[in-house]
């Protein structure tokens, strides 16, 4: 089963941008819908974004207009780009396809602070 490494996160002031990146071990061309998740301390997992086969992108409504979703699929890998971060935005990151993989990577960590 392909395996899914997310990378990029780190500190941040609000305001300041940052851009994930998720690489898998072999090929995302197949899956039809790849997503970016986020979860907090003591709160759910909360969808962020995703992006189809046909390069059709959807957006959870906290990030709409601040964050956006692509993909290459010549390095299997698929991005998020994330500007005018605010501190709700603190999170581990992380990428899966819909429907998901059985096992989650470890995230990215990113914290927006003053």
């Amino acid at each position: 089963q392909v395996q899914l490494v997310e990378s990029g996160g780190g500190l941040v002031q609000p305001g300041g941008s940052l851009r994930l990146s998720c690489a898998a071990s072999g090929s995302i061309s197949s899956f039809y819908v790849m997503a970016w998740y986020r979860q907090a301390p003591g709160k759910q997992r909360e969808f962020v974004a995703s992006i189809n086969i046909d390069d059709r992108t959807m957006y959870g409504d906290p990030v709409k207009g601040r964050f956006t979703i692509s993909k290459d699929n010549a390095k299997n890998t698929v991005y998020l780009q994330m500007n005018s971060l605010r501190p709700e935005d603190t999170a581990v990151y992380y990428c899966n396809r819909i429907p998901f993989l059985s096992s989650w990577g470890q995230g990215t960590q990113v914290t927006v602070s003053s």
